[in-house]
């Protein structure tokens, strides 16, 4: 496995998968699209990357057909390359990132589209805390609620909570390892870091936020405006 010893210069590459339909936001068309305090939520997440100076480039993978930004141009890399699930999403967009020049050794930072609190300075704490690390890592929280196991509809057992943490975005990794770990958990991941832990790693927990959670139910979209809006007091 190579380290930052062996690629002194590392690039930092943003990966935005944006294909998403937001089934259970209660939206007339895909979630990240809805204006949340006067803009469309991945918006405001695009905004937060292009305010980071070591991000490279950020690809926004986006499905077939889909014409926000034809109407709405950004300097963001977009391509129609979006998949069934969000595994097949982002793996497609690694391969978009090495067409244009991104290595095997270079990392990525893939974020959620709809978890538009993300902040500048998150994103730097990310990049500082694994830009040294074999594995790489990614934002989480530690779980701060009971947590129940439910069978029927009633609890059948209260969990150990102390070792629990609510993973969140950016996960980076290093290019290469991202896509051999996708391609081995054959689209099943429901985030990179679980991929990168099938193949026998351990990413590295870096303390998030709590605002910074992605967009899914209808109440989340008041919750967001709110913080947003509080932000440019």
């Amino acid at each position: 496995m190579a380290s930052t010893e062996s690629n002194p210069n590392p690039r930092f590459y943003a990966l935005v998968p944006c294909a998403g339909t937001g089934s259970r936001a209660g939206t007339n068309g895909p979630k990240q699209y809805e204006r949340i305090a006067g803009h469309p939520i991945v918006w405001h997440t695009l905004a937060a990357f292009g305010a980071v100076r070591r991000i490279a480039r950020t690809v926004v993978v986006v499905a077939p057909g889909d014409g926000f930004f034809e109407r709405n141009a950004t300097s963001a890399l977009v391509v129609p390359c979006g998949g069934a699930t969000r595994a097949a999403s982002v793996t497609n967009g690694l391969y978009e990132l090495q067409r244009v020049g991104a290595t095997a050794q270079d990392w990525v930072l893939v974020h959620d589209a709809a978890r538009c609190l993300i902040t500048p300075a998150l994103i730097d704490s990310l990049i500082d805390a694994c830009v040294h690390d074999e594995v790489g890592g990614l934002l989480a929280v530690r779980l701060p609620d009971t947590l129940k196991r439910e069978e029927d509809g009633r609890v059948a057992a209260t969990l150990e909570r102390e070792d629990k943490w609510l993973a969140q975005t950016p996960q980076m990794f290093r290019i290469g390892m991202l896509m051999q770990a996708l391609e081995r958990a054959g689209g099943q991941a429901t985030d990179e870091a679980s991929a990168i832990e099938g193949l026998g790693q351990r990413p590295l927990l870096v303390p998030g936020g709590a605002q910074n959670f992605k967009v899914t139910y209808p109440d989340d979209f008041a919750l967001a405006e709110a913080v947003l809006k509080g932000r440019l007091r």
